[in-house]
C-alpha cells in the first residue's frame, strides 16, 4: 500500500478512526483526525499550538468551547447531503462535542497562536467548477478570503462518477508568491454508493515521488507536495474533504506544463 494512503481503522474508546499528524506525515502544518460518535458519546480535545476547524460530516452534534455553546449543528445523513456545519476554535481551547445523534466529525489543525474567537461558520454557496466530465461542486469552509483562520483552509468537493477532479494537474509545493504557494493536503474521501472507489495520483516532474492509488470509502490521502488529480470511477460520485496549511495562507496553484492545455479548454 502507498505510504501516501491512510485507510480507516475500528474506533478506539475515543472513538477516532483516522489521525494524520505532522509527525506520522513527515511534515509540518496539516493535521486530519476523524471521529465518530455514538448518540450521547462525547469527544474533549484541546490542540496545543494548533487551530482547529471541526466539521460535522454526518448527524446532529452540540460544541462547547470556551464559554460558547452551538446546538443542534450538523443533520446530513451523508456527505453528498447538503453543506457541511462548522465551527472555528482558536489554538490552545480546550473544546466538547457531544453526539446528539450517530454522527461523525472531522477535525482539521495546522498550527496557531491563539488569536481569534470560537465561532460558527456559516455553509458557503456551492461553486461549479469546470465543464464536462471535468465539473465538479466545490463548498469553501474556510477558504484563503476568509481571515476568520491563521494557517488553515478547508474546503469540500463533490466530483461525479466519470468525472475528474483538481484537473488538470496542478501543485502548491514552492513558497514563490505570486506564482504558486507552498501547502501540504490532505484528502479525505467518501463514495457514494459507498461500495465504489476513485483513483488519485501523486507526483512530482522528476518522478521521485509517483504514487498511484486507488481510494474507497473513508480513505485519506496525504499530499507532501507535487501535482495530485482525482478520478471517480463511472457510476460512483466521490466527495472530498480538503486540509491545506503551510507557511502562508494563501492558495495559488500551478498546473503540471504537459497538461496546462486542458486549462484553455475547461475552467479550472
Amino acid at each position: 500500500m502507498s505510504p501516501l494512503l491512510v485507510r480507516p481503522r475500528e474506533p478506539g474508546a475515543d472513538g477516532v478512526v483516522t489521525d494524520v499528524t505532522p509527525e506520522s506525515a513527515g511534515w509540518r502544518y496539516v493535521g486530519f483526525r476523524v471521529v465518530r460518535l455514538a448518540t450521547g458519546d462525547n469527544y474533549a480535545g484541546v490542540e496545543a499550538g494548533r487551530e482547529a476547524c471541526i466539521v460535522v460530516l454526518t448527524g446532529h452534534v452540540t460544541v462547547r468551547a470556551d464559554g460558547a455553546l452551538f446546538e443542534h449543528l450538523g443533520g446530513r445523513a451523508s456527505v453528498f447531503d447538503g453543506a457541511a456545519a462548522s465551527v472555528y476554535i482558536p489554538a490552545g481551547v480546550a473544546y466538547i462535542v457531544e453526539g446528539e445523534s450517530d454522527a461523525e466529525i472531522a477535525i482539521c489543525t495546522a498550527p496557531g497562536s491563539g488569536e481569534g474567537t470560537v465561532r460558527e461558520l456559516r455553509p458557503q454557496p456551492v461553486e461549479v467548477r469546470g465543464s464536462g466530465t471535468n465539473q465538479r461542486h466545490v463548498r469553501n469552509i474556510l477558504s484563503d478570503q476568509d481571515d476568520t483562520a491563521e494557517s488553515l483552509l478547508v474546503v469540500e468537493v463533490i466530483t461525479p462518477g466519470g468525472h475528474w477532479s483538481s484537473y488538470p494537474p496542478h501543485k502548491h509545493d514552492s513558497d514563490a508568491l505570486p506564482e504558486e504557494s507552498s501547502l501540504e493536503e490532505t484528502y479525505y474521501h467518501r463514495v457514494n454508493p459507498p461500495q465504489g472507489f476513485g483513483f488519485q495520483r501523486v507526483y512530482t516532474d522528476d518522478r521521485a515521488l509517483d504514487e498511484t492509488m486507488t481510494v474507497e470509502d473513508g480513505d485519506t490521502v496525504m499530499v507532501p507536495r507535487g501535482y495530485h488529480p482525482v478520478g471517480a470511477a463511472h457510476g460512483y460520485d466521490l466527495y472530498y474533504l480538503n486540509v491545506m496549511a503551510g507557511p502562508r495562507r494563501r492558495w495559488v496553484f500551478k498546473n503540471d506544463p504537459r497538461h496546462a492545455w486542458i486549462a484553455l479548454r475547461v475552467c479550472e
